[in-house]
C-alpha cells in the first residue's frame, strides 16, 4: 500500500509562541501514522516574529515550508496560498493556536479512509468566550436565512481532503475568501468527525467584533441574492398596502363625505419610505462594490519570500522572492 503524504496548511499571525509547540505535536502524529508529510505555514504579515520562528524551524527540518505573505490579508486569504502551493495527496487545514488539536489528525484520516474525499471536524465544547460563541451563533442563524443554506456554527478551518478537493477550492479566486462556505460549494463525498476544542495555546484571538462583523456582511453578501429578493418582495407589500389605504380613504369619502386628517401619518410613513429607500440602496451598493472589487482581477495575494518553493507557482498569488 502506498504510503500517504501529507499537507498540512496552517496560517499565523501573531502566533509565534505557538508555531514550535504545533511543530513538535504534528511531528509526533506523523511518527505514529508513519506518514510522509510536509508543514506549510503561512505568515500573514504578523508584526510579530512568526516568520523567524518559521525560518529557524526549517533549518532543522527540510519538511517545513514558508511562505510570507507581504501584508496581511487575512487568514481565508493565507489559507489559499497554502493550498495553492501544497503538493501532498491529502491536505489538512488547522489554525496555529493549538485550538484545533493535532491529535485528531489520525481520527479524521480514518474517516476519510471510509471512503470520503473530505473530512470536517466539528467542535464540542468550544472553549471561547461566551460572546464570540454567542456572535458565530447568530451569524450562521443569519447567514443560513439569507443564503438558504444549513451552515453549522460548529465546524470551522479544521478538516482533511484529498488533493482533487484541494484544487478544486484553490480554483475560487473571489474577493470574499471562506474556506468553510468553498467546501460546501464543491460538493465532494464528505463527512463530519466531533473533535475536541482546546483553548487557545498562547496569545489572543486576532478577530475583533469589528473584523467578524465585516467578515460576516461580505460573506453572506458574496453566496447569497436573498436581501435584493426580500426588498423586492417587502417593496411589493408595502406597494399593496398603499393601494389598499388608497381605497380605504376613497371609500370614507364617497361613503361618509369626510377624509381623515393624517399629517402625523404622513410625516411618519415619509421618513419611513425614505429610510427603506436608502437601506435598499445600501444593499444594492453592497453588491455593485462587490462586483466592483471582482471585475479589477487583482491577486488575491501577494507572496514576499517561500521557504523551499515547489515548481508549480499559484494561478492568483504573486510570488515576489524565494528562500531556498
Amino acid at each position: 500500500m502506498k504510503t500517504p503524504q501529507f499537507t498540512v496548511v496552517t496560517p499565523c499571525y501573531r502566533t509565534a509562541a505557538c508555531i514550535p509547540e504545533l511543530y513538535r505535536r504534528l511531528v509526533a502524529v506523523f511518527t505514529e501514522l508513519g506518514a510522509t508529510f510536509e508543514l506549510i505555514f503561512v505568515d500573514d504579515g504578523s508584526p510579530q516574529n512568526d516568520w523567524q520562528q518559521i525560518v529557524s524551524l526549517a533549518h532543522t527540518d527540510h519538511r517545513i515550508r514558508g511562505l510570507q505573505l507581504s501584508r496581511n490579508y487575512g487568514q481565508h486569504f493565507a489559507i489559499q496560498a497554502g493550498l495553492q502551493h501544497s503538493a501532498g495527496d491529502w491536505v489538512i487545514v488547522m489554525d496555529c493556536d493549538l485550538q484545533d488539536p493535532p491529535e485528531a489528525i489520525p481520527e479524521l484520516y480514518r474517516a476519510a479512509l471510509q471512503g470520503y474525499d473530505l473530512v470536517q471536524a466539528r467542535r464540542g465544547l468550544r472553549q471561547d468566550t461566551w460572546l464570540r460563541r454567542t456572535a458565530s451563533r447568530c451569524y450562521c442563524r443569519i447567514f443560513n436565512f439569507l443564503s438558504e443554506r444549513s451552515m453549522d456554527s460548529a465546524i470551522a478551518n479544521f478538516c482533511l481532503m484529498k488533493r482533487e478537493v484541494a484544487a478544486a477550492v484553490s480554483g475560487f479566486c473571489e474577493r470574499n475568501q471562506n474556506l468553510p462556505m468553498f467546501l460546501e460549494l464543491v460538493g465532494f463525498h464528505k463527512q463530519v468527525v466531533d473533535v475536541p476544542h482546546s483553548g487557545r495555546f498562547s496569545g489572543r484571538s486576532a478577530y475583533s467584533l469589528a473584523r467578524l462583523y465585516r467578515l460576516g456582511l461580505g460573506v453572506m453578501v458574496a453566496h447569497s441574492n436573498r436581501p435584493l429578493r426580500l426588498s423586492i418582495q417587502f417593496g411589493l407589500l408595502l406597494s399593496a398596502g398603499a393601494v389598499l389605504f388608497g381605497l380605504f380613504t376613497l371609500g370614507r369619502y364617497f361613503w361618509l363625505s369626510s377624509v381623515p386628517e393624517g399629517w402625523t401619518t404622513l410625516a411618519l410613513l415619509l421618513c419611513f419610505l425614505g429610510g427603506l429607500g436608502f437601506a435598499n440602496l445600501g444593499i444594492i451598493g453592497l453588491y455593485l462594490g462587490m462586483v466592483f472589487d471582482e471585475v479589477k482581477r487583482r491577486p488575491l495575494y501577494v507572496v514576499r519570500q517561500t521557504l523551499r518553493p515547489v515548481e508549480s507557482q499559484p494561478v492568483q498569488g504573486l510570488a515576489a522572492g524565494d528562500v531556498p
